[in-house]
C-alpha cells in the first residue's frame, strides 16, 4: 500500500441543503451541510472522481499515524475459552492489516492496564519484524481480573501522546461491565482523552453495557458496534484497522459563524450515524464555535444545523450561519486552514407554497434523528416493563425505518417485534427475544441511510 506525506491533506467540499424561505413571524431555520473529503487515503490519494494521481502523493513517506490496541483481558474472557482465543486472532488479524511504518502498541486491560506490546512506554514501528513479535506476545495473553476501562484509556492516550504523528486512534475491546472504578473515573477518563484521540470501541457477547460502551465511543468521536459472535471478531477488526489506515487528516472542526441575535438550537451528525455534537462546542472567536468531527479519510457525513434567527419583515433576506471546514496547526503557530464554507440563509415570503415547503433532506434526517430516538425509549420502556409504551415507540420506530428506506434498522426492529403493518406503525412485542438481537438494535440504532437524492 503506498504511503503519504504528512503534508497531504485531502480536498474537502461543503454542500448546503435547506429551504430559505420562511413565513412572516417565522424564526426557525434548518439545513443539512454534506461534507465530503476526497484523495485521501482510502483510494491511495486517487480523488473519487477521476483516475488522476493527486500530486501530494509521495511515495516512499512513512505513515502519518499511531493506534493502540486494547483487549479485555478480564477473568469473563475466558467464559468461554474460545473468546479469548478470538480476541488473540483478532488482534493479529488487526496488526497484519497495519501500514509499515505506523506506530503501535496493544495493551491489555483488565482492573488495571498493562503493556503487552512493545513495552517500557513506547510504541513500536509496524514492520514485519515487529509484528511476529507483536504477535507472539499476544499469544501469552490469559484471561483474570476486573474490568477498570479508564485505566486502558489513560495508558492509551500516554502512548499515543508520545508518538509524533496527526492521526491517534485507539480500538477497544470489552466483554463486560466496567464494575471496578466508579462511573465518575471513566468520565474523568474520557474527559481527558477527548480531543487526543479517536477510539472504536466494540462489545464481544451479551454481558456488557450498551449504553456504557457507547459513550466511550461517541465521546472519542469513534464507531460502535455489536460482535454476538466472537467468531466475527477477526474480520470486524480487520475492517476497523483498514479504516483507520485510511484517514489522512485529524481534528477537523466544524465552525458555526452566526450575526448578531441568531441563536444556535442544535448541531448534530445525522449520517452515516446520529450524533449530537450541541454541546461539544468551543468558542473559536467573536460569535463563532467550533464543533468536533474527527479524523478523515474519503468519506461524506451529513449534519444537521438548526438556528433561531431575529423577526424580520417579508421580503427581508439574511445569512443566518456561515459554515466552514477548520484545520487547526498542530504547533498551535500558525492560523487554523478553512478548507472549504457553505451559507445558511433566511428570506422572509408571504408565498405559502415556498414557505411551507420542507426540504427533503431535513425531511428524512429528522426521522432517522427520531429514529434513533424512538428505539432507545422503546427499548428502556421494555425492560421497566411498560409494554404498552414500548409497543408504542417500538411501531413508530417500524413506521420510521420504513418510510425512509432503513432496511437495516427494519431488519432488527423485526427481530424484536412481530410487525402487522409498517406503513401505520401496528407491531406486538415479540414473546421473546434474545438478549443479542435485543442488544444489537440497541448498539446499531444511531445508524442511519442516506437521502435519496
Amino acid at each position: 500500500m503506498a504511503n503519504f506525506s504528512k503534508s497531504h491533506v485531502p480536498q474537502f467540499s461543503v454542500e448546503v441543503y435547506q429551504n430559505e424561505y420562511l413565513p412572516e413571524g417565522g424564526r426557525e431555520v434548518n439545513a443539512i451541510v454534506t461534507v465530503t473529503s476526497t484523495g485521501g487515503g482510502t483510494t491511495g490519494g486517487i480523488p473519487l472522481t477521476g483516475a488522476t494521481v493527486s500530486p501530494a502523493r509521495v511515495p516512499g513517506q512513512g505513515p502519518n499515524a499511531a493506534v493502540v490496541i486494547m483487549v479485555d483481558c478480564s477473568g469473563s474472557m475466558d467464559y468461554p475459552p474460545t473468546k479469548m482465543r478470538n480476541a488473540r486472532d483478532a488482534t493479529a488479524a488487526a496488526i497484519d492489516t497495519l501500514r509499515d511504518g505506523t506506530s503501535f502498541a496493544v495493551v491489555g486491560g483488565t482492573h488495571v492496564a498493562k503493556e503487552v506490546y512493545p513495552g517500557n512506554g513506547r510504541l513500536a514501528t509496524a514492520d514485519a519484524q515487529t509484528r511476529a513479535q507483536a504477535k507472539e506476545a499476544l499469544r501469552r495473553l490469559s484471561a483474570g481480573g476486573g474490568t477498570a476501562i479508564g485505566t486502558w484509556l489513560r495508558l492509551t492516550d500516554r502512548l499515543l501522546g508520545a508518538a509524533d504523528v496527526d492521526i491517534r486512534h485507539g480500538i477497544l475491546l470489552t466483554d463486560g461491565r466496567n464494575e471496578h472504578e466508579s462511573p465518575e473515573d471513566l468520565a474523568d477518563a474520557l474527559e481527558a482523552c477527548a480531543g487526543r484521540f479517536t477510539c472504536d470501541a466494540r462489545g464481544v457477547g451479551t454481558d456488557w453495557e450498551v449504553k456504557e460502551v457507547t459513550a466511550i465511543a461517541s465521546a472519542l468521536l469513534g464507531t460502535v458496534d455489536i460482535i454476538a459472535d466472537p467468531a466475527g471478531l477477526a474480520a470486524d477488526f480487520t475492517q476497523m484497522m483498514e479504516n483507520a489506515m485510511g484517514k489522512e487528516v485529524a481534528d477537523v472542526a466544524l465552525r458555526l459563524w452566526t450575526p448578531v441575535g441568531v441563536e444556535i438550537k442544535f448541531v448534530k451528525q445525522v449520517a452515516p450515524t446520529v450524533a449530537e455534537l450541541t454541546d461539544r462546542r468551543t468558542e473559536a472567536g467573536p460569535r463563532a464555535g467550533d464543533y468536533p468531527t474527527g479524523s478523515w479519510g474519503d468519506e461524506s457525513r451529513d449534519y444537521h444545523v438548526c438556528v433561531q434567527v431575529p423577526e424580520a419583515g417579508i421580503g427581508q433576506e439574511m445569512l443566518a450561519a456561515r459554515v466552514s471546514l477548520i484545520l487547526p496547526d498542530p504547533s498551535g503557530t500558525a492560523a487554523p486552514q478553512t478548507l472549504s464554507q457553505g451559507l445558511v440563509r433566511a428570506v422572509w415570503t408571504d408565498d405559502m407554497v415556498a414557505s411551507t415547503s420542507i426540504n427533503p433532506q431535513v425531511a428524512h434526517y429528522t426521522g432517522q434523528a427520531e429514529l434513533a430516538q424512538v428505539i432507545q425509549q422503546g427499548l428502556d420502556a421494555r425492560k421497566s416493563g411498560d409494554f404498552d409504551g414500548a409497543t408504542a415507540k417500538l411501531g413508530r420506530a417500524v413506521q420510521l425505518a420504513s418510510a425512509s428506506g432503513n432496511a437495516d434498522t427494519a431488519k432488527l426492529l423485526s427481530k424484536v417485534v412481530d410487525v402487522v403493518d409498517a406503513a401505520t406503525g401496528t407491531v406486538r412485542l415479540k414473546a421473546k427475544v434474545t438478549e443479542a438481537d435485543e442488544m444489537t438494535l440497541e448498539t446499531r440504532s444511531t445508524k442511519t441511510v442516506r437521502v435519496k437524492k
